[in-house]
């Protein structure tokens, strides 16, 4: 399989070279097959100021979704990517409009399109959930999906749980629903029980994604598995950390084994990871006038990092995330975060502010490659994270550190191995300088150089960066201010994204 798509690889390198002189862009038009989403939690969380779970599933209504109000529209979000991207209902979709406390409520879990949170949509169960997916798909977004509370709805005592979610995956199935996010309920760290859905889904909904999370070993039967809710001004060592845990396990039978980590697109890319994006355009304070306590505007600060999340996507559209059966390293050295923290800077209640918050992480994580070397041994120095996809393109990526009261992004130099010449390289974050080592020279037709060509991820557009890397042996060097060039060419006004760019090397 790797061969023949290697072998894919260099055909389509070929016509590339071929029709270098009309060549505009290097992200393919075609959008990408990978799971990713847009998940609607945090946009229901602001819409309501954040004033409890009550309030945010009182949010979860066709207006919101679909309105032109003010906090409304919400399909409108990510026009460049939307077609890229599963448009995720969370809690509560598919309950009463009226029915909004977690609290022995009978009807979580039902999985049926609410009809009074949904009221244009009319007919059976699979009628009313088709007839949104063909609305939301006309908004250009790939397909629909939704939260699911783990367990049955009350009422249904009389039927068995293969009986129960077999006749909702068929209703899913006929809908052409694309995303289940399985997340807390009765059952939710029920192995068996997950085990259930994933074999029925394959049965009846062969179609349907269904995404798993709580314990690391179900990833074992997953095609996706989440790592779960994190603090964001602390979340990057977190995420990281979660997904090397999960690397050592193996997928059994046809599992995909795919790892979402949620809102972190460069940790994604960096690691071969399906996206979840949590955030969202609406920025600046909640309508109630506090500080966004989800999004802060410190640190890592999310909703002016959407281009961020653009260049990770279509970079899915290069190398599509891959599964946990391949090869993985992770650094002994960890780096250790911390974040001092103020007022309304976290949906965790449990925090007080003025404490420290602390997490750590492997300094470096590879893929089916070994670790870069750093060239910077500075408690300063940032998480490299590296891989080399199945297709033979790799991706390393600089994720910036939160140390104190600041997102700490500091530059070093990364040499890299890599096998391929003419595979895509993915750079992503702030470097000094990236070197690349290959096996051998590469195999130039005569005298003729090779001709480097580089594209920010969030453009469309490539330029000619030849004469500005290095290419001496089996070594090509690409200068750190050539990756924040090229990287920011297509930024967006304000946004203050780390540099995402792909670089293709191609014989004249």
């Amino acid at each position: 399989m790797r061969t023949r798509s290697i072998l894919h690889l260099c055909i389509g390198m070929i016509a590339l070279a071929s029709c270098t002189s009309k060549l505009t862009s290097l992200v393919p038009d075609t959008p990408s097959k990978a799971p990713n989403y847009f998940c609607t939690w945090n946009t229901q969380g602001y819409a309501v100021s954040y004033s409890g779970s009550d309030m945010m599933r009182s949010a979860m209504t066709e207006e919101n979704i679909l309105g032109k109000g003010q906090y409304q529209n919400w399909v409108s979000f990510f026009p460049k990517i939307r077609e890229d991207l599963y448009f995720v209902m969370d809690d509560s979709w598919d309950i009463p409009r009226n029915e909004n406390s977690a609290n022995r409520n009978p009807y979580l879990g039902l999985c049926e399109l609410g009809e009074g949170r949904f009221p244009s949509f009319r007919g059976t169960p699979a009628e009313r959930l088709r007839q949104l997916t063909k609305r939301i798909k006309q908004e250009g977004w790939k397909g629909l999906g939704g939260w699911i509370c783990a367990q049955k709805a009350g009422g249904y005592e009389h039927q068995s749980e293969e009986e129960y979610w077999t006749e909702r995956l068929k209703a899913a199935n006929e809908a052409g629903f694309s995303y289940w996010k399985v997340d807390w309920g009765h059952r939710d760290r029920n192995e068996g029980w997950r085990r259930m859905l994933t074999r029925l889904g394959k049965e009846h909904a062969p179609n349907l994604w269904i995404e798993h999370a709580m314990h690391g070993r179900f990833i074992r039967f997953s095609d996706v598995f989440r790592t779960y809710d994190v603090e964001n001004i602390i979340a990057q060592p977190l995420t990281i950390r979660r997904v090397a845990e999960l690397l050592p396990y193996k997928s059994e039978g046809e599992n995909k084994g795919l790892i979402n980590c949620e809102d972190e697109p460069y940790i994604a890319v960096g690691l071969g990871c399906a996206i979840g994006i949590m955030r969202h355009p609406m920025d600046g304070n909640l309508p109630d006038g506090r500080q966004d306590e989800v999004f802060p505007p410190v640190g890592h600060n999310y909703k002016r990092c959407l281009d961020e999340v653009v260049r990770a996507v279509r970079w899915h559209r290069i190398a599509e995330p891959f599964g946990v059966d391949g090869n993985f390293m992770a650094d002994t050295v960890m780096l250790a975060d911390h974040w001092l923290l103020h007022e309304n800077e976290t949906w965790n209640k449990g925090r007080r502010t003025g404490s420290t918050i602390h997490e750590s992480a492997p300094a470096r994580v590879s893929r089916n490659m070994p670790l870069p070397i750093v060239d910077d041994n500075s408690e300063e120095r940032p998480y490299i994270l590296s891989s080399t996809y199945p297709t033979g393109a790799i991706a390393i990526a600089a994720i910036g550190r939160a140390l104190g009261r600041e997102y700490v992004c500091k530059e070093v130099a990364v040499t890299a191995q890599a096998m391929d010449w003419h595979a895509p390289i993915g750079l992503f974050g702030h470097f000094k300088e990236v070197c690349l080592l290959y096996p051998e020279h590469f195999e130039q037709k005569g005298n003729r150089k090779p001709k480097v060509l580089a594209q920010d991820l969030a453009g469309d557009k490539a330029v000619d960066i030849t004469s500005e890397v290095k290419i001496e042996g089996c070594k090509l060097t690409i200068p750190g201010e050539i990756i924040r060039r090229v990287g920011l060419m297509a930024s967006s006004p304000g946004d203050l994204s780390a540099p995402g760019l792909v670089i293709r090397i191609i014989a004249k």
